[in-house]
């Protein structure tokens, strides 16, 4: 286990890193649901999950977590080093930038209130590493439920991006705005 934070009203969240072998078939349940065309791998195959996780596990500069609750898995979290991804090309890196991707797929007993708690547990989790100064997110422009997610959770957007896969909106989490939105209780 990476990460571990009782949320009231949910459980214990943890972060647990993707095992490519032992995790496949559930990451290709959850990345080929129609309701979540917009993490691009809706057509892939059991074994070509197993690979690309296998391949992120690769890189030292991304990583893959089973989010779960009470032990049961919720959702990925994916985390990466914008000079080191795609996105980095195509904005300005800072020192301490940290890209994040969420996908969530909880059953309907975990749904109610996930959105909520998690957000701000992940950003807890990056902002863990004192050299972590923002979060940098680039969801698909018609992903309308992720951007006014984002907007909930205080990011900034920025400009509108070409990526490989898709059109993006940037938008930053800087560690200031969690902070002040989300204060350590005394």
């Amino acid at each position: 286990m990476t990460y571990l934070e009782k949320i009231d009203g949910l459980g214990d969240l943890s972060l647990v890193t993707v095992d490519s072998d032992r995790h496949a078939a559930l990451l290709h349940r959850w990345v080929t649901r129609p309701r979540n065309a917009f993490w691009g791998m809706g057509s892939h195959t059991l074994d070509e999950v197993r690979e690309i996780y296998a391949f992120v596990d690769s890189l030292p500069t991304h990583h893959a977590y089973l989010i779960m609750v009470d032990a049961e898995p919720v959702g990925l979290f994916q985390t990466y080093q914008p000079e080191a991804d795609p996105v980095g090309e195509r904005y300005p890196v800072q020192p301490g930038d940290v890209g994040m991707h969420l996908l969530l797929s909880p059953d309907r007993r975990l749904a109610r209130g996930l959105t909520n708690a998690v957000g701000p547990a992940l950003a807890r989790f990056l902002f863990r590493d004192p050299a972590a100064q923002r979060i940098v997110v680039e969801p698909d422009v018609r992903n309308h439920l992720a951007l006014r997610r984002l907007e909930i959770e205080g990011f900034t957007f920025d400009s509108e991006i070409d990526m490989p896969d898709k059109r993006a909106q940037l938008a930053f989490l800087t560690r200031a705005r969690f902070e002040a939105d989300h204060p350590t209780p005394a």
